[in-house]
C-alpha cells in the first residue's frame, strides 16, 4: 500500500510540473540564461561583476543575449512568424560600470516582415567595454554564414553612457533560409 501511495504522489508532483511547463509555453515567454524571449522579443538583466579572474564576465551577457535571440528567431521563422530585430529600439544600461559590479539591462524587440525571405534568423554581436569594438574582424568571421548576394544587417554603433560599445548582426542563415538566395 505504502508504494502505491508512493507512485501515486510521484506521479501528481509529475503531473503539476508538466502542467507549469504548458503554462510557460502558452504565453509565448521563455526565459533561458534569465533572458525571456518572447514573439515581440528578448530581454534580460545581469547582476554582478564585471570582471572575474581578468575575464570580462559581464559583457559576456550580450553572448548569451545574442544566442537567444538567434534561436529565437529561429524558432519563429519555423512558426512561419517572419520577424527581425529592431536595431533602432534596442535598449542598453550598464548601471554601475567600472565599479566592479554591473547592473546590465538588454532589450532587443522584433517587428515582423512580410515573408520568408525578409526575415532574420541568425544573430550576433561584436563590443567593448569600454573600448571599440572589432568590427572589421567580426565582419570577416561572418561573412562565410550569409547567403551568396546578402549582406550582414549591422546596427548603428550603440553605447550607454558608462562605456559599453556594441554592434548587433543579423543575417539570413545558410541553411535555414537555403531558398531565399
Amino acid at each position: 500500500m505504502k508504494i502505491f501511495i508512493y507512485i501515486y504522489l510521484i506521479s501528481l508532483f509529475q503531473t503539476g510540473c508538466q502542467t507549469d511547463k504548458k503554462k510557460i509555453v502558452r504565453t509565448g515567454v521563455q526565459e533561458k540564461n534569465g533572458i525571456a524571449c518572447s514573439e515581440k522579443g528578448c530581454s534580460g538583466t545581469y547582476t554582478g561583476p564585471e570582471f572575474v579572474n581578468g575575464k570580462d564576465i559581464a559583457h559576456q551577457f550580450s553572448n548569451k543575449m545574442s544566442s537567444a535571440v538567434g534561436d529565437k528567431l529561429k524558432e519563429l521563422y519555423y512558426e512561419k512568424n517572419y520577424q527581425k530585430a529592431d536595431f533602432s529600439s534596442i535598449k542598453m544600461t550598464t548601471q554601475g560600470m567600472g565599479s566592479g559590479n554591473v547592473i546590465y539591462k538588454l532589450s532587443i524587440p522584433f517587428i515582423p516582415v512580410n515573408s520568408k525571405c525578409e526575415a532574420y534568423t541568425s544573430f550576433d554581436h561584436v563590443g567593448g567595454w569600454n573600448h571599440k569594438p572589432a568590427l572589421s574582424k567580426r565582419k570577416n568571421e561572418l561573412r562565410k554564414l550569409t547567403l551568396n548576394g546578402h549582406v550582414l544587417d549591422i546596427s548603428e554603433l550603440k553605447k550607454t553612457p558608462e562605456g559599453l560599445q556594441e554592434y548587433w548582426i543579423q543575417w539570413k542563415n545558410k541553411k535555414i533560409q537555403s531558398d531565399c538566395e
